[in-house]
């Protein structure tokens, strides 16, 4: 595994990342909401790129993992610009293929709109877009409308997990389902049947929304939303070997 860096963004923000170098399309890996690049995804990921000698791009988001600032100020429209300059200036491949997890297969498809035919594909697993909306209940939507922060229970932590405002508003802002989402690149989306984050209903509507014609969604019996069983792990990388193969880029 590759040592972390930081990236300096001009207002003093310090991203870290992890990069190998290799042949491309280089991979970059987005993170879950309040997740890190030290995840079993991530971590299966770089080490697969290493032994293949792909170039790789791991980073935690601003107020996420080792980058500085505090999570209450994150947003998807901060991380998005976050992501796309650490790519700008680190990646030495001319494409990318992002692969992104659950509320980052949300910002994989913002990404790929700023970066545009720099994206060889996109890969998601439990892609949750517009989860803003669907997300959350009347009442929920209705205190963050107001300006209050949401706690909802936690199961990956023992402390709740809190939707800050900021964060919901601009999600509300950012939401694609509703509307054709203007990308042509080859799309997988990975989806565990059990998932009780992200139905399943949402990779098939992000399938119909997305104008490229390829665009594959694989339902995994017995899989939950983190898909981080072995089996799962393995079923992402072939996904990102089969949209990877062929000449570098």
């Amino acid at each position: 595994m590759p040592d972390s860096s930081f990236h300096p963004m001009p207002d003093g923000r310090r991203i870290a990342f992890r990069h190998a170098r290799g042949a491309g399309p280089a991979l970059v890996f987005l993170p879950g909401y309040m997740s890190d690049m030290t995840g079993s995804k991530a971590t299966a990921l770089m080490a697969w790129a290493e032994a293949r000698r792909r170039e790789c791009l791991l980073l935690d988001y601003s107020g996420c993992g080792a980058s500085s600032g505090l999570f209450a100020d994150g947003t998807l429209s901060r991380w998005c610009e976050e992501v796309v300059a650490v790519v700008g200036s680190r990646v030495a491949s001319g494409r990318v293929v992002l692969v992104g997890s659950s509320m980052g297969g949300w910002l994989m498809l913002l990404v790929a709109r700023a970066l545009g035919a720099r994206v060889a594909g996109l890969v998601g697993t439990a892609a949750a877009p517009d989860f803003t909306e669907w997300g959350y209940t009347a009442d929920q939507r209705r205190a963050l409308a107001a300006g209050e922060t949401v706690y909802e229970d936690n199961p990956y932590g023992p402390d709740p997990a809190p939707t800050h405002p900021g964060f919901w508003a601009d999600g509300q802002a950012q939401r694609l389902l509703a509307g054709e989402i203007a990308l042509d690149c080859p799309v997988r989306l990975l989806h565990g049947q059990d998932d009780d984050a992200v139905p399943p209903e949402i990779s098939l509507r992000l399938a119909r929304a997305l104008r490229s014609q390829d665009v594959q969604v694989t339902l995994v019996k017995g899989g939950d939303h983190r898909l981080s069983r072995d089996g799962d792990i393995a079923l992402l990388l072939r996904t990102v070997a089969a949209m990877t193969e062929g000449p570098a880029q």
